[in-house]
């Protein structure tokens, strides 16, 4: 069974002075302003979201929920688990190219060692789809700490 999940974007004007909208099916976005400035210049985020955030949005929970499938998997419950992803993007000569993204996810996780949960994050990144389909990004790293 496949499962399929839409999101739409709407865009008007040239790419410089334009604007656009997001909008997802569940409604988590519904018409999120996104441009020229939320994506290159807005570093706060406040004006709006752009591709990369969405991106970031989408590895850090898809990662967050392959780990606590995998803590479960392997007999623990995690309290809580929290990750931060961070994409960078740098000018290239084939134009804007996403060069990294950055995995920082720390835990909380009754009887589980430091290195049982290095062992365990570095397989949800490895395996989440997310993660998959992000394979042609350079370089995906991983932090991942207990506490």
């Amino acid at each position: 069974m496949a499962l399929k999940r839409t999101s739409t974007a709407v865009w008007h004007g040239t790419g410089p002075k334009g604007n656009g909208t997001i909008s997802t099916l569940s409604g988590a976005l519904k018409e999120a302003p996104y441009g020229f400035n939320t994506r290159f210049a807005s570093e706060d985020g406040k004006a709006g979201t752009n591709p990369e955030e969405l991106i970031a949005a989408a590895h850090a929970s898809c990662f967050t929920m392959a780990l606590s499938f995998q803590i479960t998997n392997a007999g623990k419950e995690p309290t809580e688990l929290k990750t931060t992803a961070t994409v960078t993007m740098d000018k290239q000569d084939i134009g804007w190219t996403i060069v990294a993204i950055a995995l920082d996810t720390r835990g909380t996780v009754p009887g589980l060692t430091a290195e049982q949960f290095q062992a365990l994050a570095e397989e949800a990144k490895k395996n989440c789809p997310i993660s998959r389909a992000l394979a042609s990004v350079p370089s995906i790293s991983l932090t991942a700490k207990l506490g």
